[in-house]
C-alpha cells in the first residue's frame, strides 16, 4: 500500500527568530531616523504612480512616523503575532507568501493609492492576516482552521481599516493587503500543510472499495436462518425408535387363565 505523505509543521525556533530579526531592523530604521534626523526617511514610501516612488515597494514596510512612536509599536504585535503563525504553520511557502505579500501590496498601493507617501508594515499585516485567515478556511485542517479562529478573535477590527476613516491611515495599502492575503491563499491552496488522509480516503483513491458489513452480516444471517430450518425439517422426519426391557421369566410364564400380558 502506498504510503501517505505526512507534512511537518515548521521549527518552533525559526518561526521567532526571523520575526524578532525584521522587528530588529524596523527598529534599527525608526531609530536611524533620529540619528539622522536632517534626512526624511520617509521619501523610500510608496509615491503612487511616481517612477521615484516605486523604490517604496521594497522599503515601505520598514519606515514607520519618526514623529508618532505608536505607529510602529502598533504594528510590531501583529508583525511578531503573524509572522510566526506563519512560519511555524506554512513553513513549506512562508517565504513565497511572504515576499509576495511584501512585494504586491506595494504594488497596489503604488497604482491606487492617493497622492503622497505611503508607508508602514501595516499592508503586509494584513495581507497576513488574511491570509492565515482564508487558507485556514480553505485547507479544512483542523489547526490551520484554529489559526483562522485566532486572527478573528485578536484581530477582527482590523477589517474597519480599509474603509477611508481617517485621512493620514493608508487605507489602499490596508485593502491591497487584505486583497492580496486572499489572493495568494487561493493560489497556494494546493502546497503547504495538508490534513491527514484517513485509510478509507487512500483506499478510495487507489480503488479499493471498503468490504460492506452491512450486507456480509445479513448474508451471515441468512445463512445461519437456512441451516436452523433445515434441522428442523430433519427433527420432524425423524423415526424414533422405544425400546422395552421385559424379562425372559415374564415371556415364558402363562397366566392361569391363558391370557398373554
Amino acid at each position: 500500500m502506498q504510503k501517505q505523505k505526512k507534512y511537518l509543521f515548521g521549527s518552533s525556533l525559526e518561526s521567532i527568530v526571523y520575526p524578532i530579526l525584521l522587528l530588529l531592523v524596523m527598529w534599527i530604521v525608526i531609530w536611524s531616523e533620529h540619528l539622522f534626523s536632517t534626512f526624511d526617511f520617509y521619501r523610500f514610501g510608496v509615491e503612487p504612480r511616481k517612477i521615484s516612488g516605486l523604490v517604496g515597494i521594497i522599503f515601505m514596510p520598514l519606515i514607520h512616523s519618526d514623529s508618532d512612536f505608536s505607529h510602529i509599536i502598533n504594528n510590531s504585535g501583529p508583525t511578531f503575532i503573524l509572522l510566526c503563525a506563519l512560519i511555524y504553520f506554512y513553513h513549506e511557502i512562508a517565504l513565497k507568501v511572504f515576499v509576495w505579500s511584501w512585494l504586491l501590496t506595494g504594488v497596489f498601493v503604488w497604482l491606487l493609492g492617493k497622492n503622497g507617501f505611503h508607508i508602514g508594515m501595516s499592508g503586509v499585516i494584513y495581507a497576513l492576516a488574511s491570509f492565515l485567515f482564508t487558507s485556514g478556511v480553505l485547507r479544512k485542517y483542523l489547526p490551520l482552521q484554529a489559526i483562522s479562529m485566532m486572527v478573528v478573535f485578536l484581530y477582527g477590527s482590523m477589517v474597519w481599516g480599509i474603509l477611508p476613516m481617517e485621512e493620514k491611515i493608508s487605507w489602499e495599502g490596508h485593502l491591497s493587503g487584505m486583497v492580496i492575503g486572499i489572493f495568494l491563499a487561493i493560489s497556494f491552496k494546493k502546497e503547504g500543510p495538508i490534513r491527514p488522509k484517513y485509510q478509507y480516503e487512500i483506499e478510495k483513491e487507489m480503488g479499493i472499495e471498503p468490504p460492506d458489513y452491512e450486507a456480509l452480516l445479513n448474508e451471515k444471517l441468512a445463512q445461519l436462518k437456512a441451516q436452523e430450518e433445515e434441522e428442523r425439517k430433519q427433527l420432524e422426519h425423524r423415526i424414533v425408535y422405544h425400546y422395552h426391557y421385559v424379562p425372559k421369566e415374564a415371556i415364558n410364564s402363562k397366566p392361569e387363565d391363558g391370557s398373554v400380558q
